[in-house]
């Protein structure tokens, strides 16, 4: 009997040792683009919804269905990921600044808001620290969110499916890698 309880609370403490180092998707990459915690709550899939207003590029470097790879890291598993072109769109990209409307952290330098995500926007590009509302729910706590402008970078920007490097995850209708994020395969 006493073997017995000792096996069942050593199974149980390898399970629950098991669950305490698992990582999520969600876990932040710290790099010199991205601030600490600045991930958490990233929805890496999307359900294809486009912003109203955005124009699909006529002539883009990566059209849709081809393939490139990805040279970012704005979350785990992306980088040197292979990614499926499903849209491509020129407009303006923003690095925003924002305070979740849930209450987290501050999040500096988020990549990538598009003009059309952003409420009731001026003509583009917005000018650097422009105040704006954010439209966008790539975050939790990102719709709403009150927000400055970082920087702005007029591009195509395209949404991406892959694979995630790191757990294998299919990550679908990603937004948003902007061109020279990508390279050719």
């Amino acid at each position: 009997m006493k073997k017995q309880i000792l096996s069942v609370s050593a199974a149980f403490a390898l399970v629950l040792a098991g669950c305490g180092a698992s990582t999520t998707k969600e876990e932040p990459v710290k790099n010199e683009e991205t601030s600490p915690g600045e991930m958490e709550g990233m929805d890496h899939s999307s359900d294809g919804s486009i912003p109203e207003g955005i124009m699909e590029a006529e002539n883009p470097t990566y059209p849709v269905g081809s393939e490139a790879i990805i040279e970012t890291d704005h979350m785990e598993g992306m980088k040197g990921a292979a990614a499926t072109i499903v849209g491509a769109f020129d407009t303006t990209a923003y690095s925003i600044n924002y305070t979740p409307t849930d209450g987290g952290e501050k999040v500096m330098d988020h990549k990538w808001v598009v003009h059309e995500e952003i409420e009731n926007p001026a003509p583009a590009p917005l000018e650097k620290g422009t105040e704006v509302t954010v439209l966008a729910d790539h975050m939790e706590g990102m719709k709403g969110a009150k927000s400055e402008i970082e920087s702005a970078e007029q591009t195509t920007v395209y949404m991406i499916d892959y694979e995630s490097t790191t757990d294998g995850e299919e990550v679908k209708n990603h937004k948003w890698v902007v061109e020279d994020e990508l390279s050719e395969q």
